[in-house]
């Protein structure tokens, strides 16, 4: 079963490690499309509190323009979501696995795409000096 995401938890704050994350993707190639802070929207819509959670919408324009190219349907999972939550004295971060898109789609070339984004995601997680797993 392919893991859900790429994680790791780094002891940063929350803004920081926003930031950072935010600075890892740009250098693997992936700009910021959407950014959803989870926390204010929950407590305006239904007043419910969580802790501090943002979702970045990532894309690499090249890679998705690759999988789109495969099978037009892959823009559903378009853009890469990466979640940065408060966790106690932590933050966690975690990307979506792009090798979760193979499991939906038997497009051929599909697979390499996956490849490629999956080993920039990780590079970029890497950067963020936490303790990094697939979960």
């Amino acid at each position: 079963m392919t893991e859900l995401a790429i994680s790791t938890r780094v002891n940063s704050s929350f803004e920081d490690t926003v930031e950072a994350t935010r600075k890892a993707l740009s250098e693997q190639g992936f700009g910021v499309l959407t950014e959803i802070d989870m926390q204010s929207t929950l407590k305006a819509k239904i007043d419910a509190d969580i802790e501090r959670y943002v979702i970045l919408g990532a894309c690499n324009p090249r890679l998705a323009k690759g999988a789109i190219d495969t099978d037009r349907q892959v823009g559903l999972l378009l853009p890469c979501n990466v979640v940065v939550r408060a966790d106690g004295d932590n933050t966690i971060v975690e990307a979506m696995n792009p090798q979760l898109m193979v499991g939906l789609s038997a497009a051929p070339g599909l697979s390499d795409v996956a490849d490629e984004a999956t080993a920039l995601l990780q590079a970029a997680i890497d950067t963020l000096d936490g303790e990094s797993t697939t979960a």
